[in-house]
């Protein structure tokens, strides 16, 4: 029996073998992003993203026919580098999360950073009629 068994498996009996199929699914979503809520305010979007320690000149919003984009570029300050750490979990990282608004205003848009938390205002604009009725002979 223990021959059909994958290597390794009979070693650590808390260890499924598809177990490391499952891993890369979690650990890309909550590595690699950062969480961002998209709220429908009536005449405005609030899009809000969870940036702790991360600072103003890091962040790069844009909104680019309708896409409203978020990307951080966090970068390890001279201080941190000189040190001699051991173990170092805080580091440099890069992450960028959008979506789409379709009826954005190019106008008016606003953003604040306070505690670790990225507000973007994005006022809506009316609706423009982009359909053309073709009428058939």
């Amino acid at each position: 029996m223990a021959s059909i068994l994958p290597y390794g498996f009979g070693r650590n009996l808390t260890r499924w073998p598809f177990d490391d199929f499952f891993e890369p699914l979690s650990t890309v979503a909550e590595s690699d992003a950062f969480a961002m809520d998209v709220e429908d305010a009536g005449d405005s979007y609030v899009v809000t993203a969870e940036l702790p320690g991360v600072t103003r000149d890091q962040i790069d919003v844009e909104l680019n026919e309708g896409r409203l984009s978020i990307a951080v570029d966090k970068k390890e300050s001279q201080e941190t580098k000189d040190k001699n750490y051991l173990h170092k979990e805080t580091g440099e990282w890069k992450a960028t999360r959008g979506v789409y608004l379709k009826d954005a205003a190019t106008s008016g848009l606003s953003a604040k950073l306070d505690g670790g938390v990225l507000t973007v205002n994005v006022p809506k604009q009316q609706e423009k009629a982009n359909v053309t009725k073709v009428v058939i002979d």
